[in-house]
């Protein structure tokens, strides 16, 4: 089992906004888009009270929205203004990071080349921060379609959630066309999706088979499937929770790694753990790689009126 797996920072934090907001102010608290993307957080979300609508026009005029981890676009902010919302913006502050990277570079008139995953909430935000500036590069793939004003001012971001080595293919396919492209300030992939992918590559080399918990849509849980792949592991599959194992999967295998993505709760792979535990699988060694520490305060709105309220 690998560890670090599970929770990072940006998720615990914005499911935690979503927990406090209805102990502060009660149901309902609507959400735009899932808080994060994982099936099992937003079902018990809505169970408390939360609910989920994909567009802030959705809102009814006057109520709390809260913005998901992924971030969104100016537009959105502007919208919810013009409604009359009250926001708590939950984005994960290493995507405001690259937000606030995107504005510098486009007013000093740079190109920047996004490589993401076309339709990604995340990628969506941060394209709307300068539309006029940014082009998507989703993969190896898209690199050679790409056209840029000006190759001496150039510059890549990316999603924080994609595959480290796939990114690190792109960037050096990207410098063989423009040898000037300018890389970002600091490593726009998360440290917790850098660090869940270096625990699966360790135990994919000692394991036929992979598990890995995690939603279909959600990004860096799709990634490490593809990694496990790439380094060692037979097979590896993508499960939202233990019922979806297959008998199958585990004939003639004596090794199964476990891992989960930065949006799963330790329930879910908990409940994994025990159906293995029923095929046998029940000498559960847990694989360190990398010592996380990392904590991220509550969205400023909610910090201000619990104080308010403590007082």
């Amino acid at each position: 089992m690998a560890k670090p797996r599970g929770y990072c920072a940006g998720v615990d934090r914005a499911v935690q906004a979503v927990e406090k907001a209805l102990e502060q102010y009660g149901a309902p608290i609507y959400v735009r888009k899932q808080i994060v993307h994982n099936t099992h957080v937003v079902k018990t979300l809505e169970e408390r009270g939360a609910i989920f609508v994909e567009e802030t026009e959705q809102v009814p005029e006057g109520a709390i929205v809260v913005f998901s981890a992924h971030g969104v676009s100016p537009a959105v902010h502007r919208e919810a203004a013009q409604r009359g919302l009250k926001t708590i913006d939950a984005t994960c502050p290493l995507v405001t990071k690259v937000h606030n990277e995107a504005k510098r570079f486009a007013s000093q008139d740079y190109d920047i080349l996004l490589i993401g995953h076309e339709g990604h909430e995340e990628v969506e935000g941060t394209a709307g921060e300068a539309p006029d500036h940014i082009q998507l590069v989703d993969g190896l793939a898209a690199v050679d379609s790409v056209k840029v004003k000006d190759p001496e001012r150039l510059v890549w971001l990316s999603q924080t959630t994609l595959s480290v080595d796939e990114t690190t293919e792109t960037v050096t396919r990207l410098k063989e066309r423009f040898p000037n492209l300018i890389d970002p300030p600091s490593d726009d992939i998360c440290y917790a999706t850098q660090n869940r992918q270096v625990a699966v590559k360790e135990i994919a080399a000692q394991a036929e088979l992979v598990i890995v918990v995690g939603s279909e849509n959600s990004s860096n849980s799709k990634r490490l499937v593809e990694v496990a792949l790439d380094h060692g592991a037979d097979a590896s599959y993508l499960v939202d929770n233990a019922s979806f194992i297959e008998d199958e999967w585990l004939d003639g295998v004596t090794t199964v790694g476990v891992t989960s993505g930065a949006s799963v709760p330790d329930e879910l792979v908990a409940g994994v753990l025990a159906r293995l535990a029923e095929h046998g699988f029940d000498d559960v060694e847990e694989v360190h790689s990398v010592e996380e520490n990392v904590r991220f305060a509550l969205p400023h709105e909610l910090r201000k009126n619990l104080r308010a309220t403590a007082v």
